[in-house]
């Protein structure tokens, strides 16, 4: 749901090492969800993964990611207030020792679900807003949203909750950038993550149309400066930029298998939660294997961690212990090899695509032709 990126240059880069432990767990409890979000991370065919966890089998995961030294952990989805157990879990999670985040549209999290959620011990809210204004909002979600997520968020401040607001931009919402601010100021919300886009799966073919211009992102950017200076420690915006317009890649996940765990909603155990773009690598399950050998020694986990595996330029860059060579994800979508440089970064021998894709995408807006996220779209 949140959209994963690196900071702008705002803010100086903090380089994080797990020291060989999975710190953020991330559990996406269902591809579930009512909205049909055309940039969202769920996987293109999510409709194949309908044999989620049971509450029992989460519990278990919950265990073992204690017991591997998780720290932090996101209850994420699709939309995790379609579980039905989403306060047992959180209750447990409590109980072992979690710092627990809910990553939410907001829809179904009503007073009673909310209060029940305090009671289980939830320390923290993540609420996803798509613009300031109802006509716009609920046009770039496929759903009568907007209302539903004010009301959320007002009810989440009301209990006390620290929250995190979560603005997914793309040109459609770019410029309400101060009236989102203004807002987010007004609902007395401590921190903002004011995302870019970033294109893997539905917002990958959505790119044309969601791809704001250099100029947009520019302003976006003074708008952001400007309220930070206003409002100092009051509130904290982090700015995302999107790949397209940066010379170097984000340090993705702060490396491959270095910090991160997703489990996905039929047990899978992903290195980030887009890795399932990559064809060819066979994900271990927790149905099948224990989170220890998962994380220590399947093949797949170690693929790309360190740096042998890298090619060149990265083989012999000086930044390579920095970024980790980009995002494998995005090498994999727009290069064909999951090993290769991000093209991305202006080193690459393939950076072309990236500034051939913004030119694309400049030349032929606004075409107003979103795929939205739907069951059983032929998306070929």
């Amino acid at each position: 749901m949140s959209a994963a990126g690196s900071e702008s240059s705002v803010s100086a880069p903090v380089k994080v090492d797990g020291e060989g432990l999975p710190l953020w767990l991330l559990l996406e409890l269902t591809y579930r969800c009512p909205l049909k979000c055309p940039w969202c991370n769920n996987p293109l065919d999510f409709d194949r993964y309908r044999n989620e966890l049971t509450t029992e089998e989460w519990v278990d995961v919950l265990r073992q990611g204690r017991e591997l030294g998780a720290l932090q952990l996101g209850f994420s989805g699709g939309e995790p207030m379609q579980r039905r157990d989403l306060e047992e879990l959180v209750g447990e999670a409590t109980r072992l020792g979690y710092y627990t985040n809910l990553i939410t549209s907001g829809m179904g999290l009503n007073e009673q679900r909310l209060a029940a959620l305090q009671r289980a011990g939830l320390k923290q809210v993540q609420l996803s807003l798509q613009a300031c204004d109802a006509e716009l909002n609920n046009r770039l979600v496929g759903a009568d949203a907007y209302a539903h997520k004010i009301a959320a968020a007002r009810a989440i401040k009301a209990r006390g909750f620290p929250m995190v607001l979560n603005v997914p931009v793309s040109r459609y919402n770019i410029e309400q950038a101060p009236a989102l601010l203004e807002l987010a100021e007004e609902l007395g919300i401590e921190y903002v993550e004011f995302a870019n886009l970033q294109y893997y799966n539905w917002a990958l073919l959505n790119r044309s149309d969601l791809l704001p211009t250099r100029e947009q992102l520019s302003v976006a950017e003074a708008v952001v400066a400007e309220t930070r200076a206003r409002l100092g420690r009051r509130m904290t915006i982090y700015f995302v930029i999107t790949d397209y317009y940066a010379e170097r890649p984000k340090a993705c996940m702060k490396g491959w298998g270095n910090i991160h765990l997703t489990i996905a909603p039929d047990g899978a155990a992903l290195p980030c939660q887009e890795a399932r773009v990559i064809e060819g690598l066979k994900f271990p399950n927790v149905r099948d294997h224990d989170l220890g050998w998962i994380w220590h020694e399947s093949p797949v986990f170690q693929k790309f961690r360190g740096e042998s595996w890298m090619q060149e330029p990265c083989r012999s860059c000086p930044e390579r212990g920095h970024d980790y060579g980009g995002c494998r994800c995005q090498a994999f979508l727009l290069n064909g090899d999951a090993a290769s440089t991000d093209p991305v970064c202006g080193k690459s021998p393939n950076h072309h695509l990236i500034e051939e894709a913004v030119a694309a995408a400049m030349a032929g807006r606004p075409q107003n032709r979103l795929i939205m996220r739907q069951r059983g779209l032929n998306v070929a």
